[in-house]
């Protein structure tokens, strides 16, 4: 039953966003009705379109057949994904809004059954509901990576909570295929294990090899087609400026172009979020802490000093969405203090909104 209640929520949620972004396709285009663009083509928009052109052409021939550059910064699962999405619908943007339909389905059950582990169905429920409702909650909806990684993550985390180990391990292997946060995974599995898992059976802890072995192959792939043994690090930097730095240096930075009255308004805003999320990502990591949820605690944390040790602050707003503590821990508040519920559903669906006309109007989101 709380399975299905999940699912209804997220298809519920996949209707709420076709109906705004079809409204608003019409409703503000500058443009005559018999010129109004296709649906399918406004979601073919930033990093979308990077991974479609690695569907297309792959890490070995994407430079001859597009402008793109650097796109080894991007991991192969979700194009490989966006291939069998095209193979059933014979589209490839139509298949890669499949891909994260499907991948979210996966990802809600997932999530409804953590927070019945953690406080029963009306906290999985509402952990579902203020996932799918997130500001950021387009990504999930467009052909981004997130719904995918969640996909194996979430199952990854379930697995490890009933001592599934070896589910647990081949799952985050999955997972490290759709993101470097696979790695993060990874180590926080391996927390989780030496937490809850005494007496010890070695044994069991193989499996959580899975993500090191998964991103170590993907990485002696690209330097197999590229020669650059630092392939993905090299495009992380030359096609997005991340590069190792002081995390006090990162917040300037961010703090400087947010603050900055020539920023353009959408980057600004932008900017401004990123900083929120940091200060975010740090409150939970503490308190996550502080609840001796030592895994989640580590999961998190590593997220929050990969991306606040970067030049500058960069999707840690859109990371937000792999948070599942955060979401897990928002419904467990909400269930005693109404105030909240309410509050966040007089809000976030809101933001989504816009998040949404915004991305499928090919403007800068996050």
């Amino acid at each position: 039953m709380r399975d299905r209640e999940a699912l209804a929520t997220w298809w519920y949620s996949r209707l709420a966003v076709f109906v705004v972004s079809f409204a608003s396709l019409w409703m503000l285009g500058d443009t005559t009705a018999g010129d109004v663009p296709s649906y399918l083509s406004r979601w073919d928009q930033w990093d979308a379109h990077l991974f479609l052109d690695l569907a297309k052409y792959g890490y070995r021939g994407y430079r001859t057949k597009t402008t793109d550059v650097h796109l080894e910064a991007f991991f192969p699962g979700e194009p490989m994904a966006m291939r069998v999405g095209h193979a059933l619908t014979g589209s490839w943007v139509a298949g890669a809004l499949l891909v994260s339909a499907v991948a979210g389905a996966f990802a809600m059950v997932a999530l409804s059954r953590l927070g019945e582990l953690d406080g029963g169905g009306v906290v999985g429920s509402r952990a579902v509901l203020y996932l799918v409702l997130s500001p950021y909650a387009v990504f999930l909806a467009a052909g981004y990576s997130e719904s995918l990684f969640l996909a194996f993550a979430l199952s990854s985390w379930l697995a490890a909570r009933r001592g599934r180990w070896l589910a647990a391990g081949l799952l985050a292997g999955g997972a490290a295929f759709m993101r470097i946060d696979g790695l993060f995974l990874g180590v926080a599995l391996a927390v989780e294990w030496l937490v809850t898992s005494r007496p010890y059976r070695w044994r069991t802890a193989l499996p959580l090899v899975a993500p090191w072995v998964v991103t170590a192959g993907f990485f002696g792939y690209l330097w197999s087609v590229t020669g650059d043994s630092h392939a993905w690090f090299d495009a992380q930097r030359d096609g997005w400026g991340r590069k190792l730095t002081a995390p006090w240096t990162a917040w300037h930075t961010t703090w400087s172009a947010a603050m900055s009255p020539g920023q353009g308004s959408a980057y600004e805003w932008s900017f401004r979020a990123e900083l929120l999320a940091v200060v975010l990502g740090v409150a939970l990591t503490v308190l996550l802490l502080a609840m001796h949820r030592w895994g989640e605690a580590t999961f998190v944390g590593l997220q929050v000093v990969a991306l606040g040790c970067s030049a500058y602050y960069l999707s840690v707003a859109r990371a937000t969405l792999l948070w599942f503590p955060l979401w897990l821990l928002l419904a467990r508040a909400s269930v005693s203090r109404p105030w909240l519920h309410k509050a966040y559903l007089a809000t976030a669906p809101a933001l989504m909104a816009v998040a949404v006309v915004t991305f499928t109007s090919g403007r800068w989101v996050g």
